[in-house]
């Protein structure tokens, strides 16, 4: 069977909207995939500033917003479609949406972005709401590509996203098992960062490397409670922007410091979380993909970090790193 479609994915980062046009083909249970076009479109300040306070909005307000979301995804599909002359070739549309609130204890996961309205600026068949059977079933809804990875990608064990929050996937070849869950906020707290700088992000780790360990400031992160619950879990974008950057600056460092210091965070939590897991046979690999995998400087730590377990890191090729997750959309 060949499949044609569309994914859409919106990261806790708010770089933009990527978008993947995808030709899947499955013969006998094995999957093969060819992307046609991708692109992401980055927000406007606008775009950003709403989506970044959807949470604070009154409920008429909230869904307001998540209609004219709908909307602007469908009409920047219909630019992306008209572009790469996809018309008449598109089967699907599977939209992610951008994740607002995200309280799986209490069954609540939510992402702005009507499926509704994007089937209505396109006139195409749409996937949405990705994420809510799984948390009704008492499941985390997140991470949300392990699935993908199983399909996708069979010569890996391990796939580390670097996204707005780093979450790894774990699967065991000899059981069928995956163990997937979030480790800690990554792009989401470095680009806050870069910010007080007057940057976007911190261009190949350059800031960071510049830097040194703060030693009671990692001793700190590193023993914030989240860390010490057993998967599956998952984590809420506020914990990145209320919680670490707020422990971040009662320690008044300058940034080369505070982001040198968090990129060890990082690193250190990626190997620890490798304790929650039977490691599996042979010589592993782990599939690097996202935003911060073009970090050169953090990769570099994450790197080092997993050598000592022996497992060997890859970074694969650009298009795969910026669009794994709205290929698996």
């Amino acid at each position: 069977m060949v499949y044609r479609s569309i994914g859409l994915m919106s990261g806790s980062s708010l770089d933009g909207l990527d978008m993947a046009m995808v030709e899947f083909d499955e013969v006998r249970g094995i999957w093969n995939f060819n992307i046609e076009a991708a692109e992401t479109v980055p927000y406007s300040e606008e775009w950003s500033d709403k989506l970044k306070n959807a949470t604070t909005l009154s409920a008429y307000e909230y869904l307001s917003l998540h209609s004219e979301y709908g909307h602007y995804i469908g009409q920047t599909v219909r630019s992306f479609i008209e572009k790469n002359q996809l018309e008449h070739r598109v089967q699907m549309i599977a939209s992610h949406g951008h994740t607002t609130f995200h309280n799986p204890s209490i069954g609540l996961t939510a992402q702005l972005g009507d499926g509704s309205a994007i089937a209505a600026e396109t006139n195409i068949n749409v996937v949405s709401d990705l994420r809510s059977l799984d948390v009704a079933l008492g499941g985390q809804g997140a991470p949300i590509v392990p699935m993908g990875e199983k399909y996708l990608w069979p010569d890996y064990a391990y796939f580390l996203n670097l996204g707005g929050i780093a979450n790894i996937s774990i699967h065991d070849a000899s059981s069928d098992k995956v163990l997937a869950f979030d480790v800690c906020p990554a792009n989401r707290v470095l680009n806050i960062l870069a910010q007080k700088e007057g940057l976007d992000f911190d261009k190949d780790g350059a800031i960071a490397a510049k830097g040194q360990i703060n030693t009671e400031l990692l001793t700190a992160l590193n023993a914030l409670s989240y860390y010490k619950q057993a998967p599956p879990k998952s984590l809420a974008n506020e914990f990145g922007a209320e919680e670490i950057i707020g422990l971040i600056e009662k320690h008044n460092l300058n940034t080369e410091d505070a982001m040198r210091t968090y990129v060890e965070h990082i690193a250190l939590q990626i190997g620890y979380s490798l304790s929650f897991a039977k490691r599996p046979e042979g010589q592993p690999k782990m599939l690097v993909t996202g935003g911060g995998a073009f970090n050169l400087f953090l990769m570099k730590r994450i790197k080092n970090i997993l050598a000592q377990y022996g497992i060997e890191a890859i970074v694969p090729d650009e298009q795969t790193i910026a669009f794994k997750e709205a290929i698996v959309m």
